[in-house]
């Protein structure tokens, strides 16, 4: 019986989930560990210690592909004390946790950094990620935009005495299945939704635009289910998304039974240009993501708490809880289970990872206790057709 997991990790407003296949293959989603997490009376989870447990409690120091999907704080933070890399020996040893491949968008290769900015963590990863790529392993980079070969790449190559298409082999374009990973034997495939080049080679580059957003196609025993990862991105990239997707007939891969929602519940990912009094009215093509829910789906925001409170309506900065009241609308009409808050599970007192386990029977919710850590009560709902 083949049984996948999809864990989400309490790190306020901050993104961290991974994926760990049936044959144990484990790929991490971003990576934010905030310090206030090692206080025990912190609702925010400790989450070196969490991953290093569980690595440990498989006999493993290592991640099959750790993938950023952007290089904003609040999904990068303290991963350059965390993670072995390779480029610098002072960030290696001493209990470092390895990455087996790395994912990064184009962006993250562009990055431009002042003088006082050196040792900010973007620009190590940036350091981290140039140099894989130069030694041709260990990466992939998402979106080959001209603007990458023309201002560094083709340069280095050149410097090292090979052809300029010597690296053309670990750049993957949006619309395309990602290396190394199949439904045969792996029972997992990712289908890669953006960046696109223009969110490089356009002028100025947007973190946001230039994320990473997959479809995680996860095979149980010849049911499959779909994992929509979204990075940050706005409607905008969302609307841009959706026309291409339907413009190649691929919009299958648009479809959802656990759906990362972007930007920590932003009204901005649903419509960047109005909020709305009471809930956010999605763009046309945004919709189109949310009518994709399965029966039975869950939604997932990476975030702080989501109150309903007279003066969150006037919030400014994300969770925004007109956003939520649009997705838990969208949510109902899909026929879906629940949606989920990060720092709300069990509670927001003491919040857990968010655990799905999914197999032919369906999605399980893996519900932590709100005492006890290693006590679990699973919730397996019928799957629809």
């Amino acid at each position: 019986m083949n049984k996948h997991e999809i864990v989400f990790y309490p790190v306020a407003n901050g993104d961290t989930s991974q994926v760990i296949t049936s044959n144990g293959r484990r790929i991490l989603f971003d990576f934010c560990h905030r310090s206030c997490g090692e206080d025990p009376d912190d609702p925010v989870i400790d989450l070196n210690s969490t991953l290093k447990e569980e690595l440990s409690a498989v006999e493993r120091d290592d991640f099959d592909v750790v993938a950023f999907t952007h290089a904003d704080k609040d999904h990068i933070s303290g991963s350059t004390d965390f993670f072995e890399l390779q480029h610098a020996e002072k960030y290696q040893g001493n209990g470092r946790i390895k990455i087996n491949t790395l994912w990064i968008p184009a962006a993250m290769l562009l990055e431009n950094a002042s003088n006082d900015e050196q040792s900010e963590e973007f620009v190590i990863l940036r350091q981290e990620a140039r140099y894989r790529l130069l030694e041709g392993k260990d990466i992939l980079v998402f979106s080959h935009p001209a603007k990458l070969d023309e201002e560094w790449l083709h340069e280095k190559l050149k410097e090292r005495g090979l052809p300029l298409n010597a690296r053309d082999h670990l750049f993957v374009d949006a619309g395309t299945i990602v290396p190394g990973f199949n439904l045969i034997d792996d029972k997992v495939e990712f289908f890669c939704h953006s960046p696109f080049i223009k969110h490089c080679d356009d002028g100025d580059f947007i973190r946001n635009e230039a994320s990473l957003v997959f479809n995680v196609r996860l095979d149980a025993d010849g049911e499959y289910f779909d994992y929509l990862e979204v990075g940050d991105t706005d409607s905008e990239g969302l609307e841009d998304i959706v026309s291409i997707t339907e413009y190649h007939g691929n919009m299958d891969r648009l479809a959802w039974d656990v759906f990362n929602i972007p930007h920590h519940c932003s009204y901005k990912s649903l419509n960047k240009d109005e909020k709305g009094d009471k809930e956010t009215t999605p763009k046309p093509l945004v919709e189109k993501i949310l009518l994709a829910g399965k029966a039975n789906a869950y939604i997932v925001s990476s975030s702080c708490p989501v109150t309903d409170l007279k003066e969150s309506y006037e919030q400014v900065q994300p969770p925004h809880i007109q956003a939520r009241k649009t997705y838990e609308k969208y949510i109902d009409k899909v026929g879906g289970r629940k949606f989920l808050v990060t720092m709300e599970e069990p509670n927001a007192n003491k919040p857990k990872p968010i655990r799905f386990e999914i197999a032919s029977s369906g999605i399980s919710l893996i519900k932590a206790a709100t005492t006890g850590a290693s006590f679990l009560v699973s919730v397996k709902p019928p799957r629809a057709g």
